[in-house]
C-alpha cells in the first residue's frame, strides 16, 4: 500500500513553544505496511530541534484528524427476510448482568430460533454474553423497560457489538417509553447509525396494550406506567420515571388434526382441503352436502403461553399498577373456568426487593394466581456470588498472591453474612438465578428449566484449584511479603533509583490509585475497558476516563456500600477522548452519585472532557439528572490555566500542537462544534477551588496524538510538609490517555512520581500501533525513560491478551503491568516494579488466545472509528 510520509513544517515544531529543551526523546519505528486497510492514508513523522536535542515521532495523520474511516454511503439497513416457525424451541432466560454487584437492571433474552429479543441492556450486558457464549448475532429488537442509565448503561457498546457483525453490521430496532432517538443520535462515537432504528412509544389513551411486534412467533405489547402522585407534587413524570410493563404473547398451538374423523365422518377426501381445515379454513365436503368447519375435525387449541416482564421501581409505579385496567384480562383467581381470560404462565419481576415485598406488590402478584413469579430485581440471595466468573477467578488468585496490590474484592462478603431466605410467601414465587429458563415451547417441557445455571463459585475454591495447579505459589507469596518487610531502606538498593522527596514518609491515606478497566476496545472475559480511580481518602476523589461498567467494578472492588461512598465522594472525572471504552460508563457513575446525594448539600461533578462529549450528555440530561457541570479539556491546558492567572483566558492560544494555522489544527479544533467561551472562567475557577478543597495543586490537560480532541492529563498534588517541618513537593501522576508516542506525553511526565501510559500493542505489533495511533510496551517504557519517571504503569492492552500482555522484562526496572482492580498506594510505589517477575509464576501456562484475535483486530478497528 502506498504511503507518504510528511515532515513537520517549521511553524509547527515543538521547541518554538513548547519547554522540550532537555528532551532527548526519540523513538525507532519500522517502515510501517498496514495490512487490512482499504484505502491509503498518510503517516506524518515529526521532528523537533534545539540545538544537539531532537523529538521524533510517527503516527497516522488521517486518523489523528478523524478522517481514517471507511468511505462508504450510509444505507438504511435492514435484516434478511427469515421464515419463522411458530412451533420453534422458545424460552425467557435471565441473564444476570448486575445480579452481584446491583449496579445495573438485569436483562431478560426471549429466544426463538430465527429471532432475539433482548429486554433491557445494562452496563456489562456485551461482556457477559461474552463470558456465557450468548450470541447477539441474531437480535432484532431491545426493549428497555424504563429509559435510563440502570437499564441502558450498555446499549452504546451492544449497539457497536451489532455495527461490526457482517459486512455492513446488522440492523436493530430499539423500543423504550422515551425519546430514545435523542439518546441515539447523541451517540456520534457509533459508526453506521443508520442501523438503529429508534422506535418511542408513550402513555396511550386505549385502554388496551400498546402493540409493537405482532408476526408469527410472538406478539409483543407495552403497557406504561407513571408513578402515582400528590397533588403538592409535580403532575409531570420526567422520562426516566415512566417504566413498561411487556406482555409478551405466543400463538396458540392448534389441536391435532383427526383424519378419521375428516374422512369418514364429514367425508372429505385426503388433498388440499385437510391443508385449509389445518389453517382454519371451512370447506365443502366431497361426499355430503354440508360445510366442514375446523372445529368438526380438529382437537381443541392449546392456548399459546403469556409472558410478563415487569419493571416496578418504586412504591409509586406500585400503586398506579393496582389501576391499570389493560392488566384485567390476564388476572386470574382459584376455580376460574374459561371465560376468555389469557393465562399468564410466567412473570418476571424487574422490580427491587423493596417494592417486591410490598403489602401492595405481593397482592397485585396474587391476581397471577396460577403462574409462575420470577423475581428478578435486586435481591440479596444473589449477592454472595459472582456473575462474571473469568475475571472473578483472576482477581482472587492475584490477591492471594499479593494482597497488598489487590485488596480482597469486595463482591465476596464473608460466609453466612447475607441471609438466604427471602421474603416471598407466594408459593409459585422465586428468586432468579442467572442463566434460568423457563421454557415455553415445545408445551410438553413448559416451565422452569435450571439445566443452564452454572455452578456457584467461592473464594476459597479458586485458592484451592491455585495451590493444586501451582504448588510453589504458596512460596512465591511468601517470598512477596518479604518486600514490604524491606521498605525501610529508602536508598533502594536494588533498583539504583534513590526514592523521590516526595514519597518520604507519606501516609497510606494520602492516595491510591484504583486500576478499574486495563483493557481496550471492548469489554472481555478478565478485563473491562479503561477506568483509574484516584482515591484521596477523607478529601475526596476523581476518576480518569470511565468506559462501560466503571461502577460495577467500583462494587466488585469496594463492595456495594463502599462503592457508592466511592461515588459519593467524587469530585471531578477527566476524560481522555470521545471513543466509547473511555466514557460509556460515564452516564451511570453520574447518575447515581446524583441520586446517592439526593436531599443532601452538595456541588455538582465536575466532568472534564472533550467538548463533542457535552453534547452526549446534554441529550442524556434530558432523559435523566447527571447532576454536573462540563469543562472542555482545551480549558485545562497549561496555557490555559496560565491565561486564568492573566484573566485574559478569550484570548489565550491553544496551544502549540495543534495552534491556529497549522495543518493539525482541525485535529484540535472542529467548527461544528461550538464552545461557550463565557462559562469556561467561572468553572475553571470552580476546579480550582475544588482541587485546593481535595488537597491537589494541578489538573493540566495536554494534546496527545490518537483522534480528533485526544489528550492526556497531569495531576500534581499540592507541597506538603515532612517529618520535620520541612516542606517538600507533592507527588506528580499522569496518565497518558491513548495516544502514540509524542513529546508533549514526553513533556508532560517529566520527573513523574507515576506515569500511567497505554501499551495496546506489544513490540511485533509496531504496523497496528501506527495505524490505529496507539503505543507498544517498549514504546511506552522508552516514553517514560526520557522523561525520568520514577515508576511507570502499563494499561490499556488489547483483549487479544486475554490475562497477560506479551512482555519483555529487559527494561522493565521501574515498570509494572496493570491488572482490573489493582490498587497501587503511594506507599508501595517503592516495591510495585519488584512484584513483576512474580506474575510469570501465576500465569505461566497462559498463551494468547488466537481463535478470537481475527475478531478483536476486527472489532478494535469498528470501536477505534472517531465520532
Amino acid at each position: 500500500i502506498k504511503h507518504t510520509m510528511l515532515y513537520l513544517p517549521k511553524n509547527l515544531h515543538f521547541l518554538l513553544s513548547s519547554p522540550l529543551k532537555s528532551s532527548s526523546f526519540l523513538v525507532s519505528l519500522r517502515p510501517f505496511s498496514p495490512r487490512s486497510l482499504s484505502s491509503s492514508f498518510p503517516m506524518e513523522k515529526k521532528e523537533a530541534t534545539n540545538g544537539s536535542k531532537s523529538s521524533t515521532f510517527e503516527f497516522n495523520k488521517r486518523r489523528a484528524e478523524g478522517f481514517d474511516k471507511i468511505d462508504k454511503t450510509k444505507k438504511n439497513l435492514e435484516r434478511k427476510t427469515r421464515k419463522l416457525n411458530p412451533n420453534t424451541i422458545a424460552y425467557a432466560q435471565i441473564l444476570g448482568t448486575g445480579m452481584d454487584t446491583q449496579d445495573t437492571s438485569s436483562s431478560v433474552l426471549l429466544f426463538f430460533d430465527k429471532q432475539r429479543f433482548i429486554f433491557n441492556a445494562g452496563e456489562g450486558l456485551q461482556r457477559f454474553c461474552t463470558e456465557h457464549k450468548i450470541k447477539l448475532s441474531k437480535i432484532d429488537h431491545i426493549f428497555l423497560s424504563r429509559v435510563c442509565s440502570e437499564t441502558a448503561g450498555g446499549l452504546p457498546g451492544l449497539l457497536l457489538t451489532l455495527a461490526g457483525i457482517g459486512e455492513e453490521g446488522l440492523s436493530v430496532n430499539v423500543w423504550g417509553p422515551s425519546d430514545l432517538k435523542l439518546l441515539v443520535d447523541a451517540m456520534t462515537f457509533i459508526p453506521r447509525a443508520a442501523m438503529v432504528h429508534t422506535r418511542s412509544f408513550g402513555p396511550s389513551i386505549s385502554p388496551d396494550p400498546i402493540v409493537l411486534v405482532n408476526d408469527e412467533v410472538v406478539k409483543i405489547s407495552a403497557i406504561t406506567l407513571e408513578p402515582s402522585r400528590s397533588e403538592e407534587e409535580e403532575s409531570c413524570s420526567k422520562p426516566s420515571e415512566i417504566s413498561v410493563v411487556y406482555v409478551c404473547e405466543l400463538p396458540e398451538i392448534l389441536g391435532k388434526f383427526d383424519i378419521q374423523k375428516a374422512k369418514n365422518v364429514f367425508g372429505v377426501r385426503p388433498g388440499p382441503k385437510y391443508s385449509k381445515l389445518q389453517f382454519g379454513e371451512s370447506v365443502k365436503s366431497d361426499e355430503k352436502d354440508i360445510t366442514v368447519y375446523p372445529s368438526d375435525v380438529m382437537g381443541p387449541s392449546i392456548p399459546g403461553p403469556v409472558v410478563l416482564i415487569v419493571d416496578c421501581p418504586t412504591q409509586s409505579h406500585a400503586a398506579e399498577l393496582l389501576s391499570v385496567k389493560s392488566l384485567e384480562s390476564f388476572y386470574s383467581c382459584p376455580g376460574d373456568q374459561a371465560d376468555g381470560r389469557k393465562s399468564v404462565h410466567c412473570v418476571i419481576h424487574l422490580s427491587p426487593s423493596s417494592v417486591t415485598s410490598s403489602p401492595t406488590y405481593q397482592s397485585w402478584m396474587k391476581n397471577f394466581h396460577s403462574a409462575q413469579h420470577i423475581l428478578a430485581g435486586h435481591q440479596r440471595t444473589n449477592m454472595e456470588f459472582p456473575i462474571l466468573k473469568a475475571s472473578s477467578r483472576i482477581a482472587a488468585r492475584l490477591n492471594y498472591l499479593c494482597p497488598h496490590f489487590f485488596p480482597a474484592p469486595g463482591f465476596w462478603p464473608p460466609t453466612n453474612s447475607i441471609p438466604l431466605a427471602e421474603f416471598s410467601n407466594l408459593g409459585k414465587s422465586i428468586s432468579a438465578e442467572n442463566l434460568l429458563k423457563f421454557t415455553l415451547r415445545p408445551h410438553a417441557t413448559l416451565g422452569i428449566d435450571r439445566s443452564c445455571i452454572p455452578p456457584r463459585l467461592t473464594s476459597s475454591q479458586v485458592v484451592d484449584e491455585l495451590l493444586s495447579e501451582i504448588p510453589e505459589i504458596q512460596e512465591t507469596t511468601e517470598e512477596i511479603k518479604q518486600l514490604w518487610n524491606r521498605q525501610d531502606n529508602k536508598t533502594e538498593t536494588e533498583s539504583n533509583t534513590v526514592l523521590p522527596s516526595c514519597l518520604e514518609n507519606i501516609r497510606r491515606d494520602d492516595m491510591e490509585v484504583v486500576l478499574l478497566g486495563t483493557g481496550s476496545s471492548q469489554p472481555s472475559k478478565y478485563r473491562n475497558v479503561t477506568a483509574i480511580y484516584i482515591d484521596l481518602f477523607s478529601r475526596g476523589s476523581l476518576l480518569l476516563d470511565c468506559g462501560e461498567g466503571t461502577l460495577g467494578q467500583l462494587k466488585r472492588r469496594y463492595g456495594l456500600d463502599g462503592a457508592d461512598e466511592a461515588v459519593r465522594k467524587l469530585r471531578c472525572i477527566w476524560i481522555s477522548h470521545i471513543h466509547a471504552d473511555h466514557h460509556a460508563g460515564l452516564a451511570r457513575i453520574l447518575a447515581r452519585r446524583c441520586k446517592l446525594l439526593e436531599g443532601v448539600t452538595h456541588e455538582p461533578a465536575i466532568v472534564v472532557g472533550p467538548r463533542s462529549l457535552k453534547r452526549f450528555l446534554d441529550a442524556y440530561q434530558r432523559l435523566e439528572d447527571l447532576d454536573m457541570e462540563f469543562l472542555d479539556c482545551r480549558s485545562t491546558t497549561v496555557t490555559s490555566w496560565a491565561s486564568l492567572e492573566s484573566s485574559e483566558s478569550s484570548n489565550a492560544e491553544e496551544g502549540s500542537l495543534f495552534s491556529k494555522g497549522s495543518p493539525m489544527q482541525s485535529v484540535f479544533k472542529r467548527s461544528d462544534l461550538p464552545t461557550d467561551n463565557a462559562s469556561v472562567v467561572p468553572s475553571l475557577k470552580n476546579l480550582k477551588k475544588v482541587l485546593g478543597e481535595i488537597g491537589l495543586e494541578d489538573l493540566i490537560s495536554f494534546p496527545v496524538v490518537h483522534c480528533p480532541q485526544a489528550f492526556g492529563v497531569i495531576v500534581k498534588a499540592a507541597e506538603r510538609l515532612n517529618s520535620v517541618g520541612e516542606r517538600i513537593p507533592g507527588w506528580k501522576m499522569v496518565y497518558s490517555g491513548d495516544t502514540r508516542p509524542c513529546p508533549e506525553t514526553v513533556e508532560a511526565s517529566r520527573d513523574a512520581t507515576i506515569l500511567i501510559h497505554e501499551a495496546t500493542f506489544e513490540d511485533a505489533l509496531i504496523e497496528d500501533a501506527l495505524a490505529k495511533n496507539h503505543s507498544t510496551t517498549n514504546e511506552a517504557i522508552d516514553v517514560g525513560s526520557s522523561a525520568g519517571v520514577y515508576r511507570l504503569v502499563l494499561t490499556h492492552f488489547s483483549q487479544r491478551y486475554p490475562k497477560i500482555p506479551v512482555i519483555d522484562e529487559t527494561h522493565m526496572h521501574n515498570t509494572c503491568i496493570a491488572f482490573d482492580l489493582m490498587s497501587i498506594n503511594m506507599a508501595d510505589l517503592q516495591v510495585l516494579p519488584r512484584v513483576l517477575p512474580y506474575f510469570k509464576t501465576l500465569f505461566r501456562d497462559e498463551m494468547v488466545e488466537e481463535e478470537d484475535a481475527d475478531h478483536d483486530v476486527a472489532m478494535d478497528d469498528l470501536k477505534e472509528e472517531a465520532l
